[in-house]
């Protein structure tokens, strides 16, 4: 398994929705809310076989509520 982050920008007043609608789904590891240019951090894992971008593409960009997403691809956990 190999983990890799998404910031979410949301549409204005949809980030509460946006995160329950991604926790719903148990897609995600962890979801966090944060300030700043993204309204959402949310951590996922996926088997080495597995491709990110259709996973981003399919189970996350299509959720309703979401404008933009910037993916986090991740090497090594220390």
């Amino acid at each position: 398994m190999r983990a890799f982050f998404v910031q979410i920008k949301c549409e204005l007043g949809k980030a509460y929705s946006v995160a329950n609608a991604i926790a719903d789904s148990e897609i995600a590891s962890e979801i966090f809310s944060t300030a700043g240019e993204y309204d959402l951090l949310v951590k996922f894992y996926l088997g080495d076989g597995e491709d990110i971008g259709h996973f981003i593409a399919q189970k996350v960009q299509t959720i309703a509520g979401i404008r933009d997403t910037f993916t986090i691809v991740t090497f090594k956990a220390f």
